[in-house]
């Protein structure tokens, strides 16, 4: 197959093409905005149609969820219009599309993990962005495959684990909100998870993928300081009012993973192996 991941240089991106040694039966097209404006529909055609694509990988996305309450028209263009111009355009070949989306289009109030046939309603313009998004590329094409993650992280490009690690080595006490409960997502296994479904043919619906495991942004800057070795920053527990953002974010989006696991009978890592084999890849 000839394949389009879009957003290469960001954490998911960069994850992909490491995996795509391991698969060279198939041809990646990698791309970020300098190589192809997903926002520009006629590129979006032009590219699919002349480089042949039989699948998409939509890894770009406005992930600033702050920012986005500022900058919703570009937030909406990048989430919500772009896949469905990819979508579309691969839709005219027959082709599948992967499109990633987010724990934010749930307003947090389950106390229960989420399964994808839970009503949605995000309350956050990088949530309502994203949320359309899945609803757009699902549209446009027959084949398109969401899966809704959370927390990610990798060894490239900005995330919560790597800011914890600087600022736990810069600062001598930190504030870390714990009334959020989640599951963090080590973005390699996300990428595995992607290649199996591609191996065994793109089946098209909405799936939930996170690591194993359930835990609060507090304990998880406690295990990456104990994992990373330091030990002369003090964590102090913080609530969300004490911490004040533009955005909402869901107080508990814990997802359950049973369907992608099921349909496509892969094995998810537990968050704190995953975490284990990152910060050992920081340090190298």
């Amino acid at each position: 197959m000839k394949i389009l991941v879009t957003g290469c240089n960001g954490q998911l991106g960069n994850e992909m093409q490491l995996l795509e040694a391991e698969h060279p039966q198939h041809t990646y097209f990698n791309t970020d905005v300098a190589e192809l404006d997903i926002t520009d529909q006629q590129a979006v055609e032009a590219f699919v149609s002349d480089n042949e694509i039989d699948g998409i990988v939509n890894c770009a996305a406005y992930t600033a969820v702050d920012k986005a309450e500022e900058n919703q028209e570009f937030c909406t263009t990048l989430n919500t219009v772009a896949p469905a111009y990819l979508a579309a355009a691969v839709e005219t070949r027959g082709g599948w599309m992967i499109q990633i989306s987010t724990d934010y289009v749930f307003d947090g109030t389950n106390h229960t993990p989420y399964v994808e046939a839970d009503p949605v309603c995000p309350n956050s313009t990088y949530g309502r962005t994203k949320l359309a998004g899945e609803e757009a590329a699902l549209k446009a094409c027959a084949k398109t495959m969401i899966i809704r993650t959370a927390w990610l992280y990798s060894t490239f490009g900005n995330n919560f684990v790597k800011t914890m690690i600087r600022l736990g080595k810069e600062r001598s006490e930190l504030g870390v909100i714990f009334d959020q409960i989640g599951t963090p997502t080590y973005a390699r296994d996300l990428a595995v998870a992607i290649f199996a479904a591609i191996e065994q043919c793109v089946k098209p619906g909405v799936y939930h993928f996170s690591n194993e495991g359930v835990i609060s942004w507090y304990d998880f800057t406690k295990a990456i300081h104990r994992i990373a070795g330091i030990k002369d920053c003090k964590v102090r527990p913080l609530h969300t009012e004490e911490y004040p953002t533009p955005a909402n974010r869901p107080h508990y989006s814990v997802l359950d993973k049973t369907k992608i696991k099921q349909t496509y009978g892969i094995e998810i890592p537990y968050w704190e192996e995953s975490l284990v084999e990152c910060i050992k890849k920081l340090k190298d």
